[in-house]
C-alpha cells in the first residue's frame, strides 16, 4: 500500500493537466499576500495525506490559494483548516487542534485527508472538466486506502465522490448530516468549513463534531 500511495503522490505533484489551474496556482505563489510575503509557496498540486491505515477519508473541494497551495498540505495554514482540525482533534482523529505548516507535528489518527481537485482554483471554483480530470486520483486513492467511511465537505466533494464511487440511482441529495451507503462505504455529508459557512453560523463546531462523532461510531462498528 505504501508503494501505491507513494506512486500516486509522485504523479499528483507533477500534474499539469489543467492549464487554467496551473497558471493560477503558480501566479498565486508569486503574487503572495502581504502576511506571507517571505513564505516559499508550494504552488503545485497537493496529494492526500494522513494515516495510511485510515478507516476514515475526509474529502474537501480543493486547496486554498494561500493555505494548502502555500504550505503544501491540504487544509494546512488557513481558517478552514483551523475549524476542521479542531473538530478532528475533539473526536480523536488528529493529535493537535490546529495546523500552521506541514512540519508542525500534527498527525492524523485513523484518518486521511484529500480533495476532489488537487490545485487551488480561481474563486475556489473548479470547472466540471477540471474535476473530471482529477477524478482518477481520487478513485485510485480510495481504492488503495480501503476506508469504510468517507466524509464529503461540501456539495462539490459529495458530487465528485458519487461519480467516483457510483453510479447511484436515484442520486442521494447533499445536505449537512446526510448519510448513505455506496460502494461498500458509508458516505457522510457536511457543510464545508469555509469562512463563508463558519462566520455566518451555517456550520458550527457542534454540527461538525456531530458528523465526525458519527464517523467515529461507524468506523468502530465496522471492527466489531
Amino acid at each position: 500500500m505504501s508503494d501505491q500511495l507513494q506512486s500516486l503522490h509522485d504523479e499528483v505533484v507533477k500534474c499539469r493537466a489543467c492549464p487554467r489551474l496551473v497558471a493560477w496556482r503558480e501566479e498565486t505563489g508569486q503574487r503572495r499576500r502581504a502576511a506571507f510575503a517571505t513564505s516559499e509557496y508550494w504552488a503545485r498540486p497537493l496529494p492526500g495525506w494522513g494515516d495510511r491505515n485510515a478507516r476514515l477519508v475526509v474529502v474537501g473541494l480543493a486547496p486554498a490559494a494561500h493555505g494548502g497551495n502555500r504550505t503544501g498540505r491540504m487544509f494546512t495554514g488557513d481558517r478552514s483548516g483551523d475549524f476542521l482540525f479542531a473538530a478532528l482533534h475533539r473526536t480523536g482523529f488528529a493529535t493537535q487542534p490546529e495546523s500552521r505548516h506541514a512540519a508542525d507535528g500534527l498527525a492524523l489518527v485513523d484518518c486521511w485527508i484529500t480533495a476532489a481537485v488537487r490545485c487551488a482554483p480561481p474563486q475556489n471554483r473548479p470547472s466540471p472538466a477540471e474535476r473530471d480530470r482529477c477524478a482518477v486520483y481520487l478513485e485510485r486513492e480510495l481504492a488503495v486506502l480501503k476506508a469504510t467511511v468517507v466524509v464529503a465537505l461540501g456539495g462539490f466533494a459529495w458530487d465528485a465522490l458519487l461519480r467516483v464511487l457510483g453510479p447511484v440511482r436515484p442520486k442521494p441529495a447533499f445536505g449537512h448530516g446526510t448519510q448513505t451507503q455506496i460502494g461498500g462505504r458509508h458516505l457522510l455529508g457536511s457543510y464545508h468549513p469555509s469562512q463563508q459557512n463558519t462566520f455566518t453560523g451555517r456550520l458550527t463546531p457542534a454540527m461538525l463534531d456531530d458528523v465526525f462523532a458519527r464517523a467515529r461510531s461507524l468506523v468502530d462498528a465496522a471492527e466489531i
